[in-house]
């Protein structure tokens, strides 16, 4: 019996751009555009009666836009869903808001061109529509919705009237100033990055992340923890020295690593070709945290999809880093973190809500012993 194909429903108010993703789907030998749909409510009924295995859903349209429809669906019949937004600052901020109501990943369309844009996009298209069928999709809880009028404000966020959380209590002092916490992430990644930031204390060690996005969207989503967290959140800046208290976040398009200049470790934004596909790289960063940080780097992988960053993970830990990676269970993508176990780079597998606590115990717990450096 043949596999069974990927069923994809497309949304989008543009004819041109519902043909396009039509075309491009049905190229495919393992999916089919079963429906094209103009605007939600045509969305709903056609998904209601094909049931489809993932829409691809565009963020600005008439009648109800991408964001409340998607925050309906995800309470009420919550499915694989891929964005399609522009490149633009206000498309940025839309688009996260997506991935934090539970779209799966989204796919950056070019303001003019989006004929030839979007069919240079094709792989990379078709490459999160599949992931997305594979993904673990979660009924987005009520309180989650926003409130009718597709606001970006989150439900934590300065502009609801809410507090950033409470840290977990952890007097990490000294300790802080010598290690460096490295994150990679993917697929679901913006959200799990979140979660573990948020959790961090303001006197935690330095961050430093590659989440697999494009130019454009960076920024704004440094912008966007940086209103949440406790710790500064930013978008790295070649030079930069990484500092306690701090998270650093490779530009989209760019690769990121670290550098030791004197006694102090400074950021690397640099050009370059793509890395297991990805440009920023997970393998880039985690490579120059077991060469320049070693011992004092703590190292963590979260959800995506692949095996960027598995290879350079085990490095680090030869390197005498520690190691933390994302259970299957709460993640989104099982890919990335499931690589790195593969590979003999973690020490510990955790749910996401563990991975905060966990290092801030594993840095509590170093206290008073020798610091190594390069």
């Amino acid at each position: 019996m043949p596999n069974k194909k990927t069923t994809v429903v497309v949304v989008d108010d543009s004819a041109l751009v519902r043909g396009l993703l039509a075309e491009i789907i049905n190229r495919q030998p393992d999916m089919e555009c079963i429906g094209a749909a103009s605007d939600p409510l045509v969305a709903r009924e056609m998904i209601r009666n094909l049931n489809p295995d993932v829409i691809t859903l565009d963020v600005e349209m008439p009648r109800m836009d991408g964001i409340d429809f998607l925050s309906k669906l995800m309470r009420l019949r919550p499915m694989p869903v891929v964005m399609v937004s522009t490149l633009t600052e206000r498309g940025a901020e839309v688009t996260l808001r997506a991935l934090e109501l539970g779209a799966i990943d989204f796919v950056a369309k070019p303001k003019i061109g989006v004929a030839d844009g979007l069919r240079l996009l094709a792989e990379d298209i078709t490459d999160k529509v599949r992931t997305a069928a594979r993904a673990h999709v979660r009924r987005l809880p009520p309180a989650a919705a926003p409130g009718g009028t597709g606001s970006t404000a989150t439900a934590a966020g300065p502009g609801a009237g809410s507090v950033r959380p409470a840290a977990p209590v952890a007097n990490l002092g000294r300790l802080s100033t010598e290690k460096i916490i490295f994150i990679g992430a993917s697929t679901g990644g913006t959200e799990a990055t979140k979660e573990v930031l948020m959790n961090l204390p303001p006197d935690a060690p330095a961050v430093v992340i590659t989440q697999h996005m494009p130019p454009g969207f960076t920024k704004s989503y440094a912008t966007r923890l940086d209103s949440l967290c406790r710790i500064r959140v930013k978008e790295a800046v070649d030079g930069d020295r990484i500092l306690p208290g701090h998270a650093y976040i490779a530009p989209g398009g760019m690769h990121l690593s670290v550098e030791r200049s004197g006694a102090n470790y400074v950021a690397r934004v640099r050009d370059g070709d793509p890395v297991n596909r990805h440009k920023p790289s997970v393998e880039v960063l985690f490579d120059s945290a077991a060469k320049v940080v070693g011992p004092n780097a703590l190292g963590v992988m979260l959800t995506g999809m692949g095996a960027d960053g598995a290879r350079a993970m085990k490095t680090m830990r030869d390197a005498g880093s520690w190691n933390l990676c994302q259970d299957e269970a709460s993640c989104v993508v099982f890919g990335m973190p499931r690589e790195a176990i593969a590979a003999g780079a973690a020490h510990e597998v955790l749910p996401l809500q563990r991975i905060a606590p966990a290092l801030i115990e594993r840095l509590k717990s170093t206290v008073g012993t020798a610091i190594h450096r390069v």
